[in-house]
């Protein structure tokens, strides 16, 4: 079978970091004979060699080619392309992994949309990755209708013939942005860029030791080098003009505008504050016209404005009051409605703990020079701010904790201009519901087991901020019941340590509430019995049955169902009396049983047999072994889940 996808992973001394990016390897959906890795080894000095020869020896799949170290991963993933017999050549770092169906995802949808280069979605974890690109699949992507040149890392899919129909290789050698250039070429000049949104094929990882080679400190004069060279790539396939000038702005902002900015800028030691600011400020004079800075938002026309003017101590006095603004979003109301989650919030800027204001009138005027002094600039934004507050949005985003990945939630919102008190100016406040759906939540696909963190994005006065919703006061409590909806239990509630909203899908125990059930709350009519418990339904929902007993007896499962009785759900169920036998038998609930590996909540009761009929009675209580099993299964069971969300 001819190989369709070749995997490249250069490596230089990841010890322990590279287990998981074998493990998701060897896990690919793609038939074993289908695809191949290629691990490139660029001289490593720990067991990483001998770990991957056993490897290879192990498993047909895997090539490790050795070599003397060059310094960078350009060399080594040249190496790893020239060795490739795939159609298509994926790169991973070595400290990263890939989405269990992400190579066989990936290369379907290259075939199906005839892509030279496909772009799969990505989570990171420690690490910022594009968002915006990500919002739905582009099979037909340019750099003008989507915005591909968010994404530079190489951590994408690659057809090799177009690799060498056009002699694309990385720059080698020690030196940074290699992947800037390549894959900047690569979106200019193939056919056609496919990006698949509806599925994280790729997790970029922030190790825990911060030894990735992105978060290393580097040499100013190197880095803006090399980052003239991925500019030169731009203009040597682009003519002058508005699409130009909208490429060359991501280098303006990601590269040079934010890190003169807020935090970032104040943290950084004051003698390397001053080398990036002289190397930053002469790619801004030598290489960019005034189209590229305009199309920035208004805090970022300031700072490259203050850049181009040589004001460094204006940019540190800048950034010192930008550092200060921070969104705040609250909770109003978490309920069910017919099996959707609606979550009501508000959110508006806060400066040092207290509502941002704004001058009751704005003007969208252009910033006509450098400001004058920083308080100017912080006039100038403000005004626009409000003149621009009709553009302003909130979105609310689930990020499952494990993992990173993270899915947008559909959001109705009004934009409310609130009076402040006494001085005239106002509060630029946002309003809204979400609208959870969990069988449809993840891009269409039920949210997956596990913990998911609810996060409120917020576009407001040129500012891009997100943070959790919350904190309330109730930490650790239930935000509504918990909702059978998608075929999973979600239960929303506030976290213990900060109290601001999560989702817990399928994991949870005790805040379920089923414990405060009692027996005398059941009702019994022959073999029939129902009971109320504390969850929400949106019709009828089928669900199972648990019955077990000790000396060995093998569980008898009983089909049940839920259905809305007022703000809970009746579980109503038909007992095979005489399947039981002998004494009482302990009662469990699946409320979704549909799963791989169904969940069991033992109830507050059990029931026996008796003359045909049923009784309802209190369990028995398990010996002082049995308990300390239960103990050990829970662990073993919470330490699973762990796992597989990881490996999602």
């Amino acid at each position: 079978m001819p190989v369709k996808v070749s995997v490249v992973i250069p490596v230089y001394n990841p010890g322990n970091y590279i287990e998981d990016c074998i493990a998701s390897l060897l896990r690919q959906s793609l038939p074993p004979d289908e695809y191949e890795a290629i691990f490139v080894d660029d001289g490593s000095t720990d067991g990483t060699p001998a770990r991957l020869d056993e490897l290879a020896a192990s498993d047909s799949r895997v090539t490790v080619v050795h070599q003397e170290a060059s310094g960078w991963s350009g060399k080594p993933r040249n190496v790893g392309i020239e060795a490739a017999q795939g159609e298509f050549v994926m790169f991973v770092d070595n400290d990263d992994y890939l989405g269990d169906e992400a190579l066989e995802r990936m290369y379907d949808y290259a075939v199906a949309n005839g892509a030279d280069v496909v772009v799969g979605k990505m989570a990171g974890q420690g690490r910022g990755v594009p968002v915006e690109l990500f919002r739905r699949n582009h099979p037909r992507a340019t750099v003008d209708n989507a915005p591909l040149i968010d994404s530079l890392t190489p951590h994408k899919m690659f057809r090799r013939a177009f690799l060498d129909r056009i002699g694309l290789r990385f720059p080698e050698g020690r030196r940074r942005l290699e992947d800037h250039v390549f894959v900047t070429e690569a979106y200019l000049r193939a056919d056609n860029v496919s990006v698949l949104s509806d599925y994280v094929c790729y997790y970029h990882l922030k190790r825990d030791d911060a030894s990735n080679a992105g978060f290393q400190r580097f040499d100013p004069v190197g880095y803006f080098a090399n980052l003239r060279e991925a500019l030169d790539v731009v203009e040597k396939y682009t003519g002058p003009g508005p699409s130009r000038d909208r490429l060359l702005r991501r280098w303006l902002r990601n590269e040079m505008v934010e890190r003169m900015r807020g935090k970032r800028l104040l943290n950084a030691p004051e003698d390397y504050r001053k080398e990036l600011f002289t190397e930053i400020r002469g790619v801004v004079v030598e290489r960019f016209g005034p189209g590229v800075a305009a199309g920035l938002q208004p805090t970022q026309q300031v700072v490259a404005a203050l850049i181009a003017d040589g004001r460094l101590d204006d940019l540190v006095a800048f950034a010192e009051w930008e550092s200060s603004v921070s969104p705040k979003a609250e909770p109003d109301g978490v309920e069910w409605d017919g099996g959707v989650l609606r979550i009501g919030l508000s959110a508006e800027l806060v400066s040092r703990g207290a509502p941002m204001t704004f001058p009751a009138e704005g003007s969208s005027a252009p910033l006509d020079g450098p400001p004058a002094s920083v308080q100017d600039a912080v006039d100038w934004v403000g005004s626009h701010s409000v003149a621009g507050f009709g553009r302003a949005t909130v979105e609310l985003l689930l990020r499952e904790r494990a993992s990173s990945a993270q899915y947008f939630q559909p959001v109705e919102f009004t934009r409310e201009t609130v009076p402040a008190e006494g001085d005239g100016r106002v509060r630029l406040v946002l309003r809204g519901t979400a609208a959870v759906d969990p069988a449809t939540a993840a891009d269409g696909s039920p949210l997956g087991a596990g913990l998911w963190d609810v996060y409120v994005r917020v576009k407001l006065g040129g500012w891009t901020k997100q943070s959790r919703l919350g904190p309330v006061s109730l930490k650790g409590r239930t935000a509504a019941d918990a909702g059978v909806a998608g075929g999973r239990v979600v239960l929303p509630y506030w976290t213990t340590k900060q109290g601001t909203l999560a989702l817990d899908i399928d994991t949870a125990g005790e805040r379920l509430r089923l414990g405060r059930l009692t027996a005398d709350a059941v009702t019994v009519s022959g073999d029939r019995v129902e009971v109320s418990v504390p969850f929400h339904v949106s019709g009828e929902t089928p669900v199972l049955l648990q019955l077990t007993r000790g000396s060995g007896a093998a569980p008898v499962q009983v089909s049940a169902t839920l259905r809305p009785k007022g703000s809970a759900a009746l579980l109503e169920a038909v007992i095979p009396v005489g399947e039981l036998q002998g004494t009482a038998w302990r009662v469990a609930l699946s409320a979704a049983p549909d799963v791989s590996e169904p969940r069991f909540h033992p109830l507050p009761f059990a029931v026996q047999a008796k003359a045909g009929s049923v009784q309802i009675v209190h369990p028995p209580r398990p010996g002082a072994a049995r308990r300390l099993v239960r103990r050990a299964r829970r662990l073993a069971g919470r330490l699973v889940v762990k796992v597989r969300a990881r490996r999602k």
